[in-house]
């Protein structure tokens, strides 16, 4: 489209951020995922980040060196009785997550909760009640939403220029190094908890509950991994819209037979482009997308150019959220408490492939 016409569809995409960034922020966990993508958008937020703890002291000391941090705490106990920490961001294991945070609720900590939340419903719920007890503000880092693709997706629906949606669609065909993450494979449900979920929250954020999920999945001949890496998810909505998730993470081809797409489809527009951090994996290359639309000019497809990147951008937009929502006094659009309906499509898709059948989400409690 002619450079005149931008104004008809300049996307409102970037994390919107706090006015008040000096919010003193602890990091509970000094993994990799901490390393490569919250303190590196941390520091592009230009967030206040106080101090760290990690179980492994030296790791701790290294990652604070790194990012100039100017504490690391010897124990959880030092870190949630720091006055000058406000936020909690915990980015540790599922099974850990519920008596980390209890230990910082309790102080009156606000808390950003790594995903998946739990392995469980009832554990979820279970931090939800935790969290609304001591009425402290808590948030699900499913980062995803702030990619930059999701988010410009999430503007251009929220326009009209889908019109009425009719399909949502994530497909994705690569291959992952579950080396990097040995503690993660052995877990049942591996792929749906730590990988799809993050497709199943974004087409929630984009597209709202389905009824019913119907899920398979499968393991590559000869991997050395116990848990499913091929999965499918079918999603039923109300009306006419249905949604599908597809993913293969042992795609053994050169890198330029990779994709990681997304499609999303309604009756007067559509959305497609790429979810770049997963090509060239963890280097990754920023998202592209481009959509069509009746309401500006049905035979033109628009490609704006996106900047950022999943990694580490879209890290800036869970923090910012729950920072914002504390400015505000209002509950953070990644709650922990709406993060439970992402968490119904997630173990409805595996009681699906446990049982081979639909399962609707209300049956999840």
């Amino acid at each position: 489209m002619d450079e005149s016409h931008r104004s008809e569809w300049e996307l409102n995409y970037q994390p919107a951020m706090p006015r008040d960034r000096s919010k003193g922020i602890g990091i509970v966990g000094a993994g990799e995922i901490v390393r490569a993508a919250h303190l590196p958008a941390y520091r592009l937020a230009n967030f206040n980040v106080v101090g760290i703890y990690d179980r492994d002291r030296n790791r701790a000391r290294q990652v604070a060196a790194d990012f100039n941090i100017p504490h690391t705490f010897s124990t959880l106990d030092d870190l949630v009785n720091c006055s000058d920490i406000e936020i909690v961001d915990i980015a540790v294991p599922s099974d850990q997550l519920r008596r980390i945070v209890e230990a910082v609720v309790q102080r009156r900590k606000h808390v950003l909760c790594q995903k998946p939340l739990a392995h469980s419903y009832d554990e979820a719920r279970r931090i939800d009640d935790v969290c609304s007890r001591e009425s402290v503000k808590a948030a699900v880092n499913q980062q995803m939403r702030w990619a930059p693709g999701i988010q410009a997706s999430h503007d251009i629906i929220g326009r009209g220029w889908l019109g009425q949606l009719t399909q949502m669609t994530i497909q994705v065909n690569v291959l992952t190094p579950w080396d990097h993450w040995p503690w993660m494979t052995a877990i049942k449900g591996m792929e749906f908890l730590y990988h799809s979920i993050h497709y199943l929250d974004a087409i929630r954020y984009l597209a709202g509950e389905p009824d019913y999920i119907f899920a398979d999945a499968a393991k590559f001949p000869g991997q050395p991994w116990p848990a499913e890496t091929r999965t499918t998810i079918v999603m039923r909505f109300a009306g006419e819209l249905r949604g599908l998730v597809q993913d293969n993470h042992n795609n053994f081809a050169p890198d330029n037979d990779w994709y990681a797409t997304f499609r999303f489809e309604g009756t007067d527009g559509i959305i497609k482009g790429t979810n770049g951090a997963l090509y060239d994996y963890p280097v990754g290359r920023g998202d592209t997308l481009s959509f069509l639309t009746k309401k500006i000019r049905q035979d033109t497809w628009i490609t704006p150019e996106l900047k950022g990147r999943w990694f580490p951008h879209a890290f800036m937009g869970s923090m910012g959220e729950l920072m914002r929502a504390i400015e505000e006094d209002r509950e953070p659009v990644n709650s922990v408490r709406d993060n439970l309906k992402t968490l119904k499509m997630v173990f409805a898709a595996m009681r699906s492939i446990d049982e081979v059948r639909p399962v609707w989400l209300s049956e999840i409690e």
